[in-house]
């Protein structure tokens, strides 16, 4: 069985290709630029060097979020224009789950994925050999450490990773002292290997559960298939999971933001009288 892993959520353009649990492939950049410029020739380049063929992949795993809205939106529609001309399912990852996936043989140690959201936020999670203990969330890291205070004595270390430890490294080393340690660059980040990884897992427990050869899944049409859920799903049903609106929704909402078509109005009524409206 081949899948495929996309990684978008956050800095990081990640893509890999897992079989039968060999990782056959990865490519990841963390270059700064946009998803949109390196997602797509990456996997190209990847494939080739590999010597792979798209055409034998038999599902699409992608990192689902939390994360960047654009990164998401950019992995999303990736993997559904390839899963769509493939003919084959998603499979719907959680980015803060393959990030801690990264950490998988680190057993007797708390996982602790957190993700920069922004506004003194972070995305995270927390996992202990292999069982989550933390459900995807968005929360202040002081809130974050006053719950893990309640697992700080059942593990041997808590082990952050993610693009939100630069940020609040120093307030983790200050409030858990010798009982924190930070993932070392190579694991520290997102990875598409994970993401397959874990998606191959996924689909094959689904298989199982539902008595399904992968064989059938093959020779079957996707709208054929009636046993999907909120894991494996046909492309068309596929969105990312957002923990909480986009920043300029919110601000529209609540007023702090005016209409992009107001606000365009304005401006040109302001320059045809000679002057500009500094305070939209």
């Amino acid at each position: 069985m081949k899948i495929l892993g996309i990684e978008s959520s956050g800095h990081v353009a990640s893509a890999a290709l897992i079989e039968d649990d060999k990782l056959r492939a990865e490519f990841t950049l963390n270059n700064g630029l946009t998803h949109s410029e390196t997602l797509m020739p990456m996997l190209s380049e990847m494939m080739s060097f590999s010597r792979e063929r798209i055409e034998d992949v038999d599902a699409v795993a992608v990192s689902a979020g939390p994360g960047s809205f654009t990164g998401l939106r950019i992995g999303a529609a990736t993997a559904k224009g390839l899963a769509l001309g493939l003919s084959c399912p998603i499979v719907s990852v959680s980015s803060l789950h393959a990030m801690a996936f990264n950490l998988e043989s680190s057993y007797g140690n708390l996982i602790c994925p957190i993700m920069d959201a922004r506004r003194g936020q972070v995305y995270c999670a927390a996992f202990k050999d292999g069982e989550r203990l933390l459900s995807d969330d968005a929360m202040s890291m002081e809130g974050l450490l006053e719950k893990l205070s309640a697992y700080k004595d059942c593990a041997n270390r808590m082990i952050f990773l993610g693009d939100g430890v630069p940020v609040y490294k120093e307030l983790i080393t200050e409030r858990l002292k010798e009982s924190c340690a930070f993932a070392a660059s190579d694991n520290a980040l997102q990875r598409a290997a994970s993401v397959a990884q874990l998606g191959l897992w996924q689909y094959k427990d689904w298989l199982r559960k539902n008595s399904l050869e992968l064989s059938y899944m093959n020779e079957n049409a996707l709208e054929d298939i009636k046993c999907f859920n909120d894991i494996v799903m046909d492309p068309d049903d596929f969105v990312p999971r957002y923990i909480r609106k986009p920043q300029a929704q919110r601000e529209l909402e609540a007023g702090m933001l005016e209409d992009p078509g107001l606000h365009s109005l304005k401006k040109m009524n302001g320059e045809k009288h000679g002057r500009r409206d500094h305070t939209s």
